[in-house]
């Protein structure tokens, strides 16, 4: 039979077995405003909005964003009107998020998520790439479309997990 822990070793397995149950990740499902998607983020995400170009047309984009545990999980969106724009705008996405990181792309497949419209620039992405300081940054990320509007949603991070990575991206969905 074991003796009884210490008051020190018993404070010392106390504090290691709540640090074990103090989540890193809190995830929430999350209705972005006019998306017509719900995603699941670990964290409660911010929103921004602003005028960009995408695909040579200045286009309105919505951006939900969080930090957590040294990842940031994004989702970002924008309505085209115009479906002759979705493809372009997939594309640009794509373009933009390799120069962004001034990385290197992997093509991990065709885009998954239930209740997209099939389109062929509708893609699963890793980029490595680096920050401006020259530390690694790694992106993994999935664009997609349903009807006229496009997303991107990624994580971000020197190293993202996989696991946060895989439940993010499956948790995107048309509810």
């Amino acid at each position: 039979m074991k003796p009884a822990p210490t008051g020190r070793a018993a404070a010392l397995a106390a504090a290691l077995l709540l640090a074990a149950c103090s989540p890193t990740l809190d995830w929430r499902q999350v209705r972005p405003e006019d998306s017509g998607i719900e995603a699941l983020f670990p964290c409660k995400p911010l929103t921004h909005a602003r005028t960009v170009p995408l695909a040579g047309t200045p286009t309105r984009m919505m951006l939900y964003a969080c930090t957590t545990g040294g990842m940031t999980f994004a989702l970002t969106y924008a309505e085209l009107d115009d479906p002759a724009r979705v493809t372009p705008a997939l594309e640009a996405l794509r373009a933009a998020a390799s120069a962004n990181l001034d990385g290197q792309e992997t093509l991990l497949g065709p885009a998954e998520v239930p209740g997209m419209t099939p389109n062929p620039a509708a893609l699963r992405l890793s980029v490595q790439g680096r920050r401006p300081d020259g530390g690694a940054l790694a992106q993994q990320l999935v664009l997609f479309a349903h009807g006229t509007r496009v997303f991107q949603a990624s994580v971000i991070g020197a190293q993202p997990e996989d696991e946060p990575v895989a439940t993010f991206l499956a948790g995107l969905r048309r509810p």
